[in-house]
């Protein structure tokens, strides 16, 4: 009997952790295989090479940052507001989709293919925030500025280091994001 190959998606997964820890340069083959346990020969039974590996990573990144995120966030209870919550949430507070997606942005400065990819992929995240936001405002010059606050303050609130006196961050992204969306259920002190 044969030896089990290592499941390509152990290689696209693999590939995710070392461009999410290291960036796109930290995805390397014969690291991967190390990591894995494995020697590189199996790569080459999915892959032709490193940019067919890319190209594979960035697609499951698609579908888990869009599609499964969307999927979900389509089953859940609440108004419009609530989905567009939970689908920022999803995508932008955990330990798996957080730091692809910040890997991402850093690789698509330098890469004009990553760069439409990661376009379509905040387009569509856009789309969501703007059918949301607009359950709660008919201006859709004020739609489109409130999207763009909401998805700069889910994204830029990782890079941001400041403190905040009296109040822990998630209070501050919490009362921001009541704000963006013209929800008033917070406390005067926040």
């Amino acid at each position: 009997m044969g030896a089990l190959r290592t499941p390509r998606e152990k290689w696209i997964d693999a590939g995710l952790g070392a461009l999410a820890t290291g960036g796109v340069d930290s995805v390397r083959i014969e690291v991967l295989a190390k990591t894995l346990g494995v020697t590189k020969g199996g790569f080459y039974g999915y892959f032709a090479d490193r940019e067919a590996l890319l190209t594979a990573m960035l697609e499951t990144w698609e579908q888990e940052a869009v599609d499964d995120v969307l999927a979900e966030v389509e089953q859940a209870d609440g108004n419009a507001l609530d989905k567009a919550q939970l689908a920022g949430r999803l995508t932008f507070s955990g330990d798996r989709l957080l730091p692809i997606d910040l890997a991402i942005r850093d690789w698509a400065r330098r890469d004009a293919a990553v760069a439409e990819r990661l376009r379509r992929v905040d387009n569509r995240r856009m789309d969501l925030l703007r059918d949301a936001i607009g359950t709660v405002c008919s201006d859709p010059d004020e739609v489109e500025a409130r999207s763009l606050l909401a998805f700069c303050t889910a994204i830029g609130s990782h890079f941001l280091a400041a403190d905040h006196p009296g109040r822990t961050r998630e209070e501050v992204i919490a009362r921001a994001g009541d704000l963006i969306l013209k929800r008033s259920n917070r406390p005067e002190g926040l």
